[in-house]
């Protein structure tokens, strides 16, 4: 089991450097890891299978991180993703470790939204904390 500060190092490289998904998938992912979309339905196995297509991918993507949840083997990592320099869209991507690399990613991504007014009675005026990596 990969400890704490070795999984956020990983998340680091992988979202903090441009296209550090495909320039470092040797030391992020193994060789049989499993990429999902379960939003599409969308399934890869094998990390050559999904950083072939990240590599071709026709949009510039930049990454605010907001928080990190790491658990033993497993780190969820909430985000906005912003394509092409638009509006940022809000994403959850969960990553299953099997020692110091990823065995299993699966993303989430939506867009945002207001908040109804009829909730206000009861919302707090703290905002949400988002720690990052």
């Amino acid at each position: 089991m990969a400890d704490d500060a070795v999984i956020r190092d990983k998340l680091r490289l992988m979202f903090e450097t441009p296209g550090g998904d495909v320039e470092h998938a040797e030391a992020l992912y193994h060789d049989d890891a499993v990429l999902e979309f379960p939003q599409s339905g969308e399934r890869y196995e094998g990390r050559e299978a999904f950083t072939a297509w990240r590599s071709r991918y026709p949009a510039g993507v930049a990454f605010t991180i907001l928080r990190v949840t790491v658990r033993d083997d497993l780190a969820v990592v909430e985000l906005t993703a912003s394509y092409d320099g638009g509006a940022g869209m809000y994403g959850v991507s969960i990553h299953e470790f099997r020692g110091d690399r990823i065995s299993l990613e699966r993303i989430y991504v939506a867009e945002g939204w207001d908040a109804p007014d009829w909730r206000k009675p009861w919302r707090s005026d703290r905002p949400v904390h988002n720690p990052g990596l």
